[in-house]
């Protein structure tokens, strides 16, 4: 089956798939924050977007994306996931932040993968901290595989987030939590989750489940959760839209 990420079809970006060194190991983010895809700003940074791409893809078409709706003092950084074997492509080597093994909800999941993942990830959040961005004005997002690696990377982090950007995706390991976030700090945190209506390849009633369980981990008065009546597994320029208002909203200028 084909990767279930391509954004392409509603709005135009580049979908390319440029080579990524993968480097396995502890220090992986280190590589994910020098390689990644980075829209710097046009003035003073004082906040960043973290966005994560989906199966097969890479940080290009979403950076194309960010670039027409982006703010002048906010940092946008989308890595590229390093290539791995995933088990359902047939273990076809692609761009994958962990492995894959069904899109049900009662399916096995790559526990140590997604888990591993999101520690790379939480060292991209630690990096731009040291570079002075606090985390309460970094914003944590994705599409498909990537939004479900920045939800459960936000609500496992200890550092305080100001929300978190859920583009057609889920909440993997969704069995452990609430207790996986009992310890953190995000539990107010903002949650934009967007999915399309005709998606086959992540129905819109994962997204609805999705949405209900975070209800049961953070204030459910900050999910919200849109959907798009004509949006397959894409984005479209509407959702784009949707996606700048919840950045200009938690991240106004200072």
């Amino acid at each position: 089956m084909p990767p279930p990420s391509s954004p392409c079809s509603n709005i135009s970006r580049s979908c390319l798939q440029l080579s990524f060194h993968c480097m396995c190991g502890n220090n992986m983010s280190v590589p994910l924050v020098a390689e990644a895809v980075t829209l710097n700003g046009t003035e003073r940074e004082t906040a960043a977007v973290i966005f994560l791409h989906g199966l097969g893809d890479s940080g290009d078409g979403w950076a194309n994306a960010f670039s027409t709706i982006r703010l002048p003092y906010v940092k946008y950084i989308c890595p590229h996931a390093p290539k791995i074997p995933v088990t359902l492509n047939g273990n076809m080597v692609m761009p994958s932040w962990f492995d894959l093994i069904g899109l049900k909800p009662d399916d096995a999941e790559d526990e140590i993968g997604i888990k591993k993942a999101a520690e790379n990830i939480k060292g991209i959040i630690e990096h731009e901290i040291k570079n002075g961005i606090p985390s309460s004005r970094i914003i944590l997002g994705g599409f498909s595989q990537g939004g479900a690696l920045s939800l459960y990377t936000a609500l496992t982090s200890q550092h305080k987030l100001a929300g978190v950007l859920a583009l057609s995706c889920w909440l993997p390991l969704h069995k452990t939590f609430p207790q996986a976030a009992s310890n953190s700090p995000n539990k107010d945190i903002a949650v934009l989750q967007c999915h399309g209506e005709r998606d086959l390849l992540i129905p819109a009633w994962i997204g609805a489940l999705t949405a209900e369980k975070l209800k049961t981990i953070v204030d459910a008065s900050k999910i919200q959760f849109k959907i798009f009546s004509d949006l397959t597994h894409s984005s479209s320029p509407q959702e784009m839209v949707a996606v700048k208002e919840f950045i200009e909203k938690l991240l106004p200028r200072v």
